[in-house]
Protein backbone atom coordinates (compact mmCIF):
# COMPACT_ATOMS: atom_id res chain seq x y z
CA UNK A 1 0.00 0.00 0.00
CA UNK A 2 1.74 3.39 -0.87
CA UNK A 3 2.44 6.03 1.63
CA UNK A 4 0.17 8.18 0.13
CA UNK A 5 -3.18 5.93 0.99
CA UNK A 6 -2.17 5.47 4.14
CA UNK A 7 -1.62 9.59 4.97
CA UNK A 8 -5.19 10.79 7.29
CA UNK A 9 -7.39 12.77 5.65
CA UNK A 10 -7.28 15.35 8.69
CA UNK A 11 -10.93 15.98 8.54
CA UNK A 12 -13.64 15.61 5.79
CA UNK A 13 -11.75 18.04 3.48
CA UNK A 14 -8.11 17.98 5.03
CA UNK A 15 -8.81 20.80 7.27
CA UNK A 16 -6.40 19.65 9.72
CA UNK A 17 -3.56 19.59 7.08
CA UNK A 18 -4.58 23.75 6.42
CA UNK A 19 -4.43 23.99 10.14
CA UNK A 20 -1.14 22.54 10.78
CA UNK A 21 0.23 24.77 7.76
CA UNK A 22 -1.35 27.91 9.24
CA UNK A 23 0.29 27.16 12.72
CA UNK A 24 3.81 26.24 10.79
CA UNK A 25 3.59 29.65 8.48
CA UNK A 26 2.62 32.07 11.82
CA UNK A 27 5.80 30.32 13.65
CA UNK A 28 7.99 31.04 10.41
CA UNK A 29 6.56 34.84 10.65
CA UNK A 30 7.01 34.75 13.90
CA UNK A 31 10.52 33.27 14.34
CA UNK A 32 11.72 35.87 11.43
CA UNK A 33 10.37 39.10 14.08
CA UNK A 34 12.02 37.27 17.22
CA UNK A 35 15.10 35.56 16.04
CA UNK A 36 17.20 38.11 13.37
CA UNK A 37 20.60 38.93 12.47
CA UNK A 38 23.19 37.00 10.03
CA UNK A 39 26.90 38.09 10.74
CA UNK A 40 27.71 41.39 9.43
CA UNK A 41 29.49 39.81 6.36
CA UNK A 42 26.21 38.27 4.84
CA UNK A 43 23.92 40.17 6.16
CA UNK A 44 23.65 42.66 2.94
CA UNK A 45 23.88 39.56 0.72
CA UNK A 46 21.17 37.49 2.52
CA UNK A 47 18.54 40.48 2.70
CA UNK A 48 18.78 41.21 -1.58
CA UNK A 49 18.62 37.14 -1.85
CA UNK A 50 15.93 37.21 0.28
CA UNK A 51 14.07 39.79 -1.22
CA UNK A 52 14.61 38.12 -4.95
CA UNK A 53 13.68 34.82 -3.60
CA UNK A 54 10.36 36.05 -2.23
CA UNK A 55 9.31 38.11 -5.30
CA UNK A 56 9.89 35.26 -7.16
CA UNK A 57 8.02 32.94 -4.61
CA UNK A 58 4.96 36.03 -5.24
CA UNK A 59 5.11 35.93 -8.52
CA UNK A 60 5.26 31.97 -9.44
CA UNK A 61 1.88 31.95 -6.53
CA UNK A 62 0.11 34.43 -8.46
CA UNK A 63 0.79 32.57 -11.95
CA UNK A 64 -0.19 28.96 -10.66
CA UNK A 65 -3.23 30.82 -8.52
CA UNK A 66 -4.60 32.15 -11.83
CA UNK A 67 -3.82 28.90 -13.93
CA UNK A 68 -6.10 27.49 -11.00
CA UNK A 69 -8.93 29.58 -11.32
CA UNK A 70 -12.01 28.03 -10.31
CA UNK A 71 -10.50 24.45 -9.16
CA UNK A 72 -8.27 26.77 -6.58
CA UNK A 73 -9.46 25.46 -2.47
CA UNK A 74 -6.79 25.65 0.04
CA UNK A 75 -8.17 22.01 1.66
CA UNK A 76 -6.70 18.91 -0.01
CA UNK A 77 -10.06 17.26 -1.22
CA UNK A 78 -10.75 18.63 -4.82
CA UNK A 79 -13.54 21.49 -5.46
CA UNK A 80 -17.05 20.29 -6.28
CA UNK A 81 -16.98 20.85 -9.93
CA UNK A 82 -13.60 22.02 -10.41
CA UNK A 83 -11.21 20.61 -13.04
CA UNK A 84 -7.70 19.01 -13.44
CA UNK A 85 -6.02 21.71 -14.66
CA UNK A 86 -2.43 20.94 -16.50
CA UNK A 87 -1.49 24.70 -17.95
CA UNK A 88 0.38 27.39 -17.01
CA UNK A 89 3.04 26.34 -14.02
CA UNK A 90 0.77 22.87 -13.98
CA UNK A 91 2.96 22.01 -16.85
CA UNK A 92 5.97 21.61 -15.06
CA UNK A 93 5.08 20.99 -11.57
CA UNK A 94 2.20 19.13 -9.75
CA UNK A 95 1.79 21.39 -6.98
CA UNK A 96 3.55 24.62 -8.19
CA UNK A 97 1.47 26.73 -5.36
CA UNK A 98 3.61 24.80 -2.57
CA UNK A 99 6.62 25.30 -4.30
CA UNK A 100 5.88 29.00 -4.51
CA UNK A 101 5.12 29.21 -1.27
CA UNK A 102 8.13 27.39 -0.18
CA UNK A 103 10.39 29.86 -2.29
CA UNK A 104 8.63 32.57 -0.03
CA UNK A 105 9.41 31.72 3.22
CA UNK A 106 12.85 30.58 1.53
CA UNK A 107 13.43 34.27 0.83
CA UNK A 108 11.79 35.48 4.07
CA UNK A 109 14.02 33.56 5.93
CA UNK A 110 17.00 34.35 4.19
CA UNK A 111 16.33 38.32 4.67
CA UNK A 112 15.07 37.94 7.91
CA UNK A 113 18.33 36.03 8.73
CA UNK A 114 16.40 33.54 10.83
CA UNK A 115 17.96 30.11 11.00
CA UNK A 116 15.17 29.27 13.78
CA UNK A 117 12.90 30.64 10.37
CA UNK A 118 14.79 28.34 7.86
CA UNK A 119 14.56 25.56 9.90
CA UNK A 120 10.31 25.97 10.46
CA UNK A 121 10.60 26.35 6.12
CA UNK A 122 11.83 23.03 6.38
CA UNK A 123 9.17 21.74 8.06
CA UNK A 124 7.02 23.53 6.08
CA UNK A 125 8.15 21.58 3.44
CA UNK A 126 8.05 18.53 4.42
CA UNK A 127 4.47 18.78 5.63
CA UNK A 128 3.30 20.20 1.93
CA UNK A 129 4.81 17.10 0.40
CA UNK A 130 2.92 15.07 2.71
CA UNK A 131 -0.41 17.28 2.29
CA UNK A 132 0.81 17.30 -1.30
CA UNK A 133 0.67 13.08 -1.20
CA UNK A 134 -2.67 13.03 0.75
CA UNK A 135 -4.41 15.44 -1.59
CA UNK A 136 -3.05 13.50 -5.05
CA UNK A 137 -4.91 10.32 -3.66
CA UNK A 138 -8.25 12.49 -3.65
CA UNK A 139 -7.25 13.97 -7.32
CA UNK A 140 -7.05 10.60 -8.50
CA UNK A 141 -10.36 9.58 -7.55
CA UNK A 142 -11.78 12.32 -8.38
CA UNK A 143 -9.98 13.28 -12.11
CA UNK A 144 -9.51 10.23 -14.15
CA UNK A 145 -6.60 11.21 -16.01
CA UNK A 146 -4.90 12.19 -13.07
CA UNK A 147 -2.70 8.96 -13.01
CA UNK A 148 -1.48 10.11 -16.53
CA UNK A 149 -1.32 13.74 -15.63
CA UNK A 150 1.64 12.31 -12.99
CA UNK A 151 3.58 10.32 -15.08
CA UNK A 152 4.00 13.65 -17.52
CA UNK A 153 4.76 15.59 -14.87
CA UNK A 154 7.01 14.21 -12.44
CA UNK A 155 7.68 16.82 -10.53
CA UNK A 156 5.82 17.58 -7.59
CA UNK A 157 6.76 20.89 -5.86
CA UNK A 158 9.69 22.62 -7.46
CA UNK A 159 11.36 21.88 -11.17
CA UNK A 160 14.30 21.13 -9.93
CA UNK A 161 13.50 18.03 -7.11
CA UNK A 162 11.20 15.14 -7.12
Amino acid sequence: MPVSSRLPSLGSRGEGWVAAQLVLIAGIVLAGWWHVGWPESVALPGRILGILLAAAGFAGAFIAFRALGRSMTMLPKPRAGGRLVEHGPYRFVRHPLYGAGLVVFLGYSLGRGSWLALALTGVLAVLWDLKASREEVWLEERYPGYAGYRRRTPRRLLPWLR
